[in-house]
């Protein structure tokens, strides 16, 4: 496997648990549940993985300025 196969696999598996992350935060939401603490975790683990995610997509391929 090449790295750029590498970065890929690992960019889809951090875009699935972005996914994840977003329904469990949509369920607690609609639950009305009061556990703040836990939803802002589980937000700053999303915004975490956006960053990567972005890392990863500049990696994979670069946005190359003429």
């Amino acid at each position: 496997m090449s790295n750029k196969d590498s970065l890929i696999k690992q960019l889809r598996e951090f875009e699935q648990e972005h996914r994840d992350l977003d329904e469990v935060l949509i369920q607690l939401q609609d639950k009305k549940t009061i556990d703040f603490l836990q939803i802002k975790r589980l937000k700053k683990r999303k915004l975490i993985l956006k960053d990567k995610i972005i890392i990863l997509k500049n990696k994979i391929e670069p946005d190359i300025i003429a």
